[in-house]
């Protein structure tokens, strides 16, 4: 069985890809290796993003030793990896790249709370109709290879469009899901809860476009 090593220690993010490709692949994240490296994500985009972790990350399974990690494992392995976040029209497509950041005022990452209240407080004289905005996941998938070496990533993005309300809804979910309705919907993602989000959501998306390439031109 093939391998595949998503840059992530998010065991959602697991759980969804292994639904769709478990019983053809076998899933594993850096939780199984130990001194994993903090992975670069200084990029302006979520491509480059995504491309930035991929690529190290496969650069640095591919100079593990021998017996921490077999050639033959190695030559039947991918790595994957996504950066995701949320697009507001009326601000010009902020959050962005900085969405998990959004509220920081030194650079880390925020709590989903204080992206909520900086979000709304930013759109707080932005009329209903012009709300709109959309979450996006850019998923970048290339092969294990040595230090020295690099390897084109292959990239499958999926998109979620919707509108930003103006009070937070909902108690599931997490980051801007109690503020995010997504189209055709009335309820926001954190009132529909997680079955219907991983149906709808952009990292949904973008996990079916990649296990769909999976099973037809590589496994």
């Amino acid at each position: 069985m093939s391998n595949l090593v998503l840059a992530t220690r998010n065991e959602h993010k697991v759980a969804e890809l292994r639904a769709m490709l478990g019983d053809v692949l076998e899933v594993k994240t850096l939780s199984d290796f130990f001194d994993a490296p903090q992975l670069p994500e200084t990029a302006d985009s979520f491509a480059g993003n995504a491309s930035q972790k991929a690529v190290a990350l496969a650069q640095w399974l591919g100079g593990l030793p021998e017996n921490d990690f077999p050639a033959h494992a190695r030559s039947h392995c991918l790595v994957a990896s996504d950066d995701s976040g949320l697009e507001v029209d009326a601000l010009d497509g902020a959050p962005g790249v900085h969405s998990a950041r959004y509220a920081s005022a030194n650079g880390g990452n925020a709590s989903d709370a204080d992206n909520n209240v900086k979000l709304l407080r930013e759109m707080e004289n932005v009329p209903l109709e012009k709300r709109s905005a959309r979450f996006v996941c850019v998923i970048a998938v290339t092969k294990v290879v040595r230090r020295e070496d690099t390897s084109g990533a292959r990239f499958f993005e999926g998109t979620c469009e919707g509108t930003i309300t103006t009070v937070p809804h909902g108690e599931n979910g997490f980051g801007y899901d109690p503020l995010f309705i997504p189209s055709g919907h009335r309820q926001t993602f954190a009132e529909l809860g997680a079955e219907v989000k991983n149906q709808l959501s952009h990292r949904a998306v973008a996990f079916s476009k990649m296990a769909s390439w999976l099973r037809e031109s590589v496994l």
